[in-house]
């Protein structure tokens, strides 16, 4: 970009903060991630419903965290050109962060799914539909920072109780993989039960991270 294509895109930027499209702008590309790790959540309960082999769910969700990675990067790059954002710059930094470690996780649920090779994956099925669930809630909370400050928190909490709801599905699997014979594949499964567990986690925080900057918001 030259000198005089820089000088005009800083003028759009600028002219975007005066009509208030930044914020927007800013809302929308942290809604791309969001659904990009949803992607990623798509893909594993696709592999956990036995429509993917793990093999080939590895190979796809390395293109999705690319995808995710690169709208994260523009995440970042839109911060360094706004003059105004919707919630502070750390907030809005904490929470991407969050959901990027929310794909990483699936990432590495899938990539171990393929490595220890369990006969079925049916036991990470109701963890990961709470996750999709929460993934859902958390796209929601955030396209309401602009239009419905006051339902953002509302929207963040769907997403923390399904964080829970991860922790409590996660730990029904162990009981029932515990409550028979006790072997190799039992030890696989908590590997990746606790990987989702992981996942849960990082989803919880990311709805935090969101209730947080509201908060900071509204004093």
């Amino acid at each position: 970009m030259n000198g005089a294509a820089r000088t005009g895109h800083r003028f759009r930027l600028v002219w975007d903060d005066l009509r208030g499209r930044s914020g927007h702008r800013v809302v929308d590309q942290v809604a791309r991630q969001i659904r990009a790790v949803r992607d990623g959540a798509e893909l594993a309960r696709e592999m956990a419903a036995g429509r993917t082999a793990p093999a080939s769910a590895r190979a796809r969700m390395a293109v999705i965290e690319h995808a995710g990675d690169a709208e994260r990067a523009g995440l970042a790059a839109m911060l360094r050109d706004v003059l105004v954002t919707p919630i502070d710059r750390e907030d809005l930094y904490r929470l991407s962060r969050s959901v990027d470690d929310v794909l990483d996780n699936l990432r590495d649920f899938v990539r171990e799914a393929d490595l220890f090779g369990p006969p079925e994956f049916g036991f990470a099925l109701a963890p990961l539909e709470s996750v999709l669930d929460g993934l859902d809630a958390l796209e929601a909370a955030v396209r309401k920072v602009l239009d419905d400050p006051a339902a953002v928190t509302v929207a963040a909490l769907r997403a923390r109780k399904a964080r829970n709801r991860v922790r409590e599905t996660e730990q029904a699997a162990l009981a029932d993989l515990f409550s028979g014979p006790f072997d190799v594949d039992v030890l696989r499964r908590r590997e990746l039960l606790g990987r989702l567990d992981a996942v849960g986690r990082r989803l919880g925080e990311a709805a935090d991270a969101l209730s947080d900057a509201m908060l900071k918001r509204s004093h």
